[in-house]
């Protein structure tokens, strides 16, 4: 029986693509890396962190501080951040349910935090943790020894590649959504447990898992 639902943030519940394009393109020169068009974010979507890391040119001696720069820039940008459409009434109505409801990102807390709140979720979390970009399966098996739970009770909902990777690391269950970062031919590739295009199919599938 699946009880706890945790989700990734950007991509997943907040649509950041393009903001994150934007501020990535203004910090290309500082860092030195290839900056990106919409067309060639196009093409990026049916790559995996790796990949992108190595076309884009990022140094990974400076991944790191650009990761915290993306970080801080983004915070100002919160007051334009919207979640899909959808997303909000799903959660409430999972909430509802019963289910517990956490978010594992490789974004800030203080952002999740902030966003949340601006859209009226501030109460609807558990919890809420941080993790490196290519680190979220360690958060994820900290959490499950942490709070002692079975990983056949939980299920991640993300929007790329390394979400599945983490989640299968884990041995927890996951959902690919096709509305975030990686396409959903690439999605479909890595063999998740469910693809879905509609945030209301959430609740079709908890219905089949709980």
């Amino acid at each position: 029986m699946t009880k706890v639902i945790i989700f990734d943030f950007d991509g997943t519940l907040a649509d950041t693509i393009d903001i994150l394009l934007s501020i990535t393109n203004r910090l290309s020169a500082e860092f030195g890396f290839k900056s990106a068009t919409k067309e060639e974010l196009a093409q990026l979507r049916n790559l995996n962190s790796w990949q992108i890391l190595q076309y884009s040119g990022i140094s990974l001696f400076k991944f790191p501080l650009l990761i915290r720069r993306l970080k801080g820039e983004l915070h100002s940008e919160i007051p334009q951040i919207q979640l899909f459409p959808g997303i909000k009434e799903v959660l409430l109505e999972l909430k509802t349910r019963g289910f517990q409801l956490g978010i594992i990102t490789s974004n800030s807390r203080e952002n999740v935090l902030a966003s949340l709140a601006k859209n009226g979720l501030q109460d609807t979390f558990t919890f809420i943790y941080s993790g490196s970009t290519f680190g979220k399966h360690k958060v994820i098996n900290k959490w499950l020894r942490i709070e002692d739970i079975n990983p056949e009770e939980v299920v991640y909902v993300g929007d790329e590649i390394r979400d599945i990777d983490a989640a299968k690391k884990t041995g927890i269950k996951v959902i690919a959504v096709g509305w975030g970062f990686n396409s959903q031919e690439a999605l479909a590739a890595q063999n998740p447990h469910f693809l879905i295009e509609r945030p209301q199919e959430l609740i079709e599938i908890m219905n089949y898992w709980q």
